[in-house]
């Protein structure tokens, strides 16, 4: 049986806050009560009146707000002996570095969050880190390590009858099995997604899924309006509970889908506005697939040939920075996608290969543009 959506990570004061409130509401409650908390002399609720605000901070796309609330939070909590608090502050700081693409920071304090909730007895807060845990390995792309992993939380989601973990799981197994070819499975997760996040009254949770199955409609189906249509009704929630990040990638995928049916204005006008959305809240894996897609779309445009060849090796070494497994592929797939090669260095170490060996220039047929994986966005 399946409960309502809850929100742990408001605590203290804050527990009665709804899942769907609006973060800028989240945001001046949490500032309130926080104030009170900080005169009231407890640490303790210091710590997870602060863990709320830094969420919100860190939703709203305002990153270095979120740096500052999630350490003062976790400071305040070690004053008080408080391991779970701890556990909670660590995680929002997890959370944080995989939303700016500092992926070793994230790994490091998502594996401390785990442990000290697992000390501290706080088992919602071990297995909100071991979930961030699955979900940094499966952004960046290591699939096989994290499958099981997703698998064994959706497994314990559903024993306890949490919906907003269930949800969260099926759209990351979903994820895993769209970026891996499996697109009917996918859409199945996705579409199961959906209704128990509706039935759970989970609307952030429903819109991730709502882009899911999207994104499948589009890739699968063709099915470009029907997409849209289900990013539109997504689109309303994301504004409504202002989930910056969510919309920014609501409007990638937006993109993506007006570029897959070859509309191609169209779609490099909304690669730019998310693009403009991933930077504002200094978003630099999201802001670098955005360019990817602006730089795909340009070029069907008429971009010049040699101007897209080194729009693509620096994007390939930016994203191979941040630590994307797969990020070298996503790229090659562009190069060959658009029948351009490698000019020079892309910044990561690694040397243009020789023309002859350059993608797409084999004779064989470039990759279709919908064979690109998708990558899923932070939560």
């Amino acid at each position: 049986m399946q409960t309502k959506a809850l929100a742990p990570e408001y605590q203290g004061a804050l527990t009665k806050m709804s899942v769907n409130a609006s973060l800028t509401d989240v945001l001046a409650e949490g500032v309130r009560h926080l104030k009170q908390a900080e005169l009231s002399g407890s640490q303790e609720e210091v710590a997870r009146t602060g863990l709320a605000v830094a969420e919100a901070h860190r939703r709203l796309g305002q990153v270095e707000e979120a740096d500052r609330a999630w350490k003062a939070s976790y400071r305040a909590a070690r004053s008080a002996g408080a391991t779970g608090a701890m556990a909670w502050a660590l995680w929002s700081g997890g959370t944080l570095a995989r939303q700016r693409g500092s992926l070793r920071l994230a790994f490091r304090l998502l594996g401390l969050a785990a442990e000290l909730g697992k000390q501290g007895g706080d088992v919602v807060a071990r297995g909100y880190s071991l979930a961030g845990l699955a979900e940094t390995g499966r952004i960046q792309g290591d699939y096989e390590t994290v499958a099981t992993l997703h698998e064994q939380l959706l497994s314990e989601a559903r024993a306890r009858g949490e919906a907003r973990h269930t949800v969260w799981a099926l759209e990351g197994i979903a994820q895993i099995h769209r970026n891996t070819g499996r697109l009917d499975s996918a859409l199945a997760m996705f579409e199961e997604a959906a209704a128990l996040a509706g039935g759970a009254d989970d609307r952030r949770g429903r819109a991730w899924a709502l882009r899911g199955i999207a994104d499948i409609v589009s890739l699968r189906d063709g099915g470009t309006e029907r997409a849209l249509a289900l990013l539109s009704e997504a689109e309303v929630t994301c504004r409504e509970m202002k989930l910056s990040s969510a919309l920014a990638y609501n409007h990638k995928m937006r993109a993506n889908v007006f570029f897959r049916a070859g509309r191609y204005e169209e779609a490099r006008e909304v690669y730019e506005q998310a693009l403009g959305e991933f930077r504002a809240m200094t978003e630099p894996r999201g802001e670098a697939l955005a360019a990817l897609g602006l730089v795909k779309a340009r070029a069907r445009l008429g971009r010049d040939r040699a101007d897209t060849a080194a729009d693509l090796d620096e994007l390939r070494g930016r994203l191979s920075r941040i630590g994307l497994l797969n990020a070298r592929e996503m790229v090659e797939r562009a190069y060959a996608e658009l029948g351009v090669a490698r000019t020079g260095d892309d910044g990561d170490g690694g040397p243009a290969p020789a023309a002859s060996d350059a993608p797409g220039t084999s004779g064989l047929p470039a990759p279709a543009p919908s064979a690109a994986r998708e990558e899923a966005p932070v939560r």
